[in-house]
């Protein structure tokens, strides 16, 4: 009988710590079942003290968040859905808690007490407390936290990070919930695409079939690129520079080098000189008066002439050192 004292006293220690994992584990159970039919958890002060109370030997993710317009936290209320997104699925594909794991959130207007405690002068901001017993557990018992410095997060981009900080276990994936409102718009700009095709068929047709249309509109392409544009738009040079007179240059010197202006003048003499090739092959032979043709060949043939002598003109300035030129320039 006088054992009996000494052997209570030996069992206290074993008593309390099977009391404090009792406590942790019907904690887990209490959010966990919250979660099964609301998730995230909506905590307030209280509920959020308790769930981040230690010893635990389960992990919690809560964000911290003012959701509300008088908080002016636009970032609060583009990443609400996709907190939703993430905490849903994982409750989802882990309805028996094998991951250990619980999802909350609390609110600047429910916590506020909370946020004065921890010292948030921003939001959102997510905490992710470590297990501190039990398979997996940390011995620091403080939150890991994400900043949302580099904007807005995705879900699956927020699971990475929760699955690299949590123990070995289940990790359920990220399950969007089907979007109606952009099926129904992708499914009304098919059919109308299809019913404006059917009905404009007739018209549409013999213009995509024009084998002229297609010509111009390669030739265009061609005299546009041929004469530097894509240079410009990668070195984004200016549309003209200042001759150092008070004066405007439209062409510099250097293959290394141009204007904005200079590509146009370019693609326009390029234009003139494929117009009036083609005039003098396809146009001409077909003329029945033969005083008309031959006006039109010398007309065209000194368009190409003139046309020429001012593209070498323009090409010397480029590179000083060419020799050729041809009259008037």
């Amino acid at each position: 009988m006088k054992l009996l004292p000494f052997l209570s006293l030996a069992l206290l220690p074993l008593s309390a710590l099977a009391a404090k994992k009792g406590s942790s584990s019907s904690t887990f159970e209490k959010f966990h079942s919250k979660a099964l039919s609301t998730s995230p958890t909506k905590l307030n002060d209280a509920l959020y003290d308790e769930l981040t109370t230690t010893p635990r030997d389960y992990s919690a993710v809560i964000l911290l968040t003012a959701t509300e317009a008088k908080f002016g936290c636009q970032l609060c209320r583009d990443f609400q859905p996709e907190w939703d997104i993430i905490s849903r699925s994982w409750i989802k594909g882990d309805k028996k808690g094998e991951s250990r794991t619980v999802f909350g959130t609390l609110d600047f207007t429910d916590g506020k007490g909370t946020f004065q405690k921890l010292m948030l002068q921003t939001a959102p901001i997510i905490l992710l407390f470590p297990p501190t017993t039990g398979p997996g557990a940390k011995v620091d018992a403080s939150p890991i936290r994400y900043d949302f410095t580099a904007g807005l997060l995705k879900a699956e981009q927020l699971h990475s990070w929760v699955s690299r900080h949590l123990p070995e276990g289940a990790r359920p994936g990220i399950v969007r919930p089907f979007n109606y409102v952009r099926f129904a718009a992708v499914t009304t700009m098919v059919l109308g695409g299809i019913s404006f095709f059917s009905l404009t068929a007739p018209y549409l047709l013999p213009l995509i079939q024009n084998r002229n249309l297609w010509a111009a509109i390669s030739l265009l392409i061609i005299l546009l690129f041929t004469s530097g544009h894509m240079f410009n738009h990668i070195r984004k040079v200016p549309y003209v520079s200042g001759d150092g007179k008070g004066g405007i240059s439209y062409f510099v010197g250097g293959f290394s080098n141009q204007l904005g202006l200079e590509t146009q003048i370019v693609a326009a003499i390029y234009g003139v000189l494929s117009f009036a090739t083609i005039a003098l092959a396809l146009k001409v032979p077909r003329m029945t008066s033969a005083s008309q043709q031959q006006v039109a060949v010398f007309a065209w043939s000194a368009v190409m002439f003139g046309m020429y002598g001012f593209l070498m003109s323009c090409f010397k300035i480029k590179n000083g050192g060419y020799p050729f030129h041809l009259p008037p320039f």
